[in-house]
């Protein structure tokens, strides 16, 4: 499969020409992150928002700082087989309904968490704030869903390319924003080569649109005119270009949305006897959390904020029971034989879409079974990855780092709150990977491409079930693990073949 632009690979000095071209046409398209040094900061000088060659007092101002910087991505759209992009959008509302029916089955998650639970504080402390929001019965009677679910070609042994999940992302999927924004870098790319036929076959695609189009629906059902979108932030947020583009969109449709953290909902987040969330005295009727998937955001009294929130009857995206529908251990108790049947009763074509995409995922649970897994994890390391149960990239464990912890886990309980999965072997590729800082050079990658869905309940009627666009995300094949905002992994685009 290769590429017209194979060549160009080659040649140095058309790459920088091309690199420039390219990332400045991705600055003029807002493909943008804010700077590691300046996470908080959209000014752009160090004195204040606007600033001439001196100040008024005559004195040369502050040296001026950089305060954002493209978003690394690819020079080139990376080759996808059209069969398995189509594959993964046909599977899309699948996933969708199998996370909500999960997220409605209270003995399935009980009984598959519990044995996580008693070694994993993390998702202890979520499934303690679901059990008290069950205990005093759910306020909420509308549900969002805006999940992200990621996969990667695997060569099979009758050598065709099959599409093989590694995980799905059920709350703060991110890079929808960004994604919307990269497809014209990639067309500019190619014309700037005088190669329009192929410019013209890099896909349209718009899933921030597609996400705040659930939010609209969610806010919009829960009946409220005035009410607005609380979007839980973290306290430095790089990637916030990527949410105002959702933000943006739902401005358009006269949704306002308001930016606060765990700590102001503490502060000032209140319910009335209805239990309705009112946040600096104005009503909420959807909570979009883009931040508590990882320990490190939570303090004792950001967990009580989270409780705070998911007793209200403003709808959760994710509300508790959608997140703990996400972790890794649920991923593999899925996998399990007639586990799909029970949960998605008579739907045999839904089980079988969803069947063909799962990589082998094994349990480590005390007892005979997680004991051969873990034998079998010591005798081929190469063959597998270990997963704790968090999100946000960079956790996995591989090779020698897998075996040692593998050693020092397979005596002891704390081995129930992780996964072991296959590993899943991409085919790699050439590509130029354009960062900030760094000079363009051409390296080895492979690629993850992400589908996003939305899907909202009221009560038991599901009214939306959509898939609203794609993420692809390709990396160097020195690194393991990590995505974009763990800083190993760059944009990209599905060049469909």
């Amino acid at each position: 499969m290769a590429a017209s632009w194979e060549s160009i690979l080659q040649d140095e000095q058309q790459l920088e020409e091309l690199a420039r071209q390219a990332v400045d046409r991705a600055l003029a398209e807002g493909v943008l992150l804010r700077t590691a040094q300046e996470p908080s900061v959209s000014n752009t000088l160090q004195g204040g928002m606007f600033s001439g060659d001196t100040s008024s007092t005559g004195t040369v101002p502050p040296p001026r700082r950089q305060v954002v910087s493209y978003a690394p991505f690819t020079l080139f759209p990376s080759l996808v087989p059209s069969a398995l992009l189509e594959q993964a959008y046909a599977v899309q509302m699948d996933f969708n309904l199998l996370v909500d029916a999960v997220s409605q089955n209270m003995a399935f998650l009980e009984q598959t968490l519990s044995s996580t639970i008693k070694r994993d504080n993390f998702t202890a402390c979520l499934f303690d704030i679901y059990k008290q929001v069950l205990k005093e019965g759910i306020a909420q009677t509308v549900f969002l869903g805006l999940n992200r679910s990621d996969y990667m070609f695997q060569r099979s042994a009758d050598g065709s390319l099959v599409l093989k999940q590694i995980e799905i992302n059920t709350i703060s999927a991110s890079f929808g924003g960004l994604a919307s924004r990269t497809p014209a870098v990639h067309q500019h790319v190619l014309n700037v080569l005088n190669k329009t036929k192929e410019a013209a076959k890099i896909l349209s695609n718009n899933p921030s649109k597609g996400l705040a189009l659930g939010i609209a629906k969610a806010w919009e059902l829960y009946g409220s005119a005035n009410a607005l979108v609380l979007l839980i932030a973290q306290e430095k947020e790089r990637n916030i270009f990527d949410q105002r583009a959702i933000e943006n969109e739902l401005l358009a449709k006269n949704i306002h949305v308001i930016r606060r953290r765990f700590e102001d909902v503490s502060e000032k987040g209140s319910l009335d006897q209805d239990r309705r969330l009112f946040m600096d005295g104005q009503e909420v009727a959807v909570v979009y959390f883009r931040n508590g998937y990882m320990p490190s955001q939570y303090s004792t009294q950001n967990w009580k904020a989270r409780l705070l929130l998911e007793r209200s009857r403003a709808v959760k995206c994710p509300d508790i029971a959608t997140q703990l529908a996400g972790t890794k251990k649920v991923q593999q108790q899925l996998s399990r034989a007639g586990m799909l049947e029970a949960l998605l009763p008579g739907q045999p074509e839904a089980v079988a879409r969803l069947r063909a995409t799962f990589a082998g995922l094994y349990s480590l649970d005390m007892g005979e079974e997680g004991d051969q897994a873990i034998t079998k994890a010591l005798a081929a390391p190469s063959q597998f990855v270990l997963k704790p149960q968090r999100e946000g990239g960079g956790n996995n464990l591989y090779g020698e780092e897998m075996v040692q912890a593998l050693e020092r886990l397979k005596d002891s309980e704390e081995r129930a709150s992780y996964i072991l999965m296959e590993k899943i072997e991409p085919e790699p590729f050439g590509n130029c990977l354009l960062r900030p800082g760094s000079p363009a050079r051409v390296v080895q990658c492979i690629s993850e491409l992400g589908i996003f869905g939305v899907y909202v309940r009221q009560g038991t009627t599901l009214v939306m079930n959509k898939h609203v666009g794609h993420l692809l995300r390709t990396k160097a094949i020195e690194h393991a693990d990590g995505g974009v905002a763990a800083g190993v992994a760059v944009l990209d685009n599905p060049y469909p073949v």
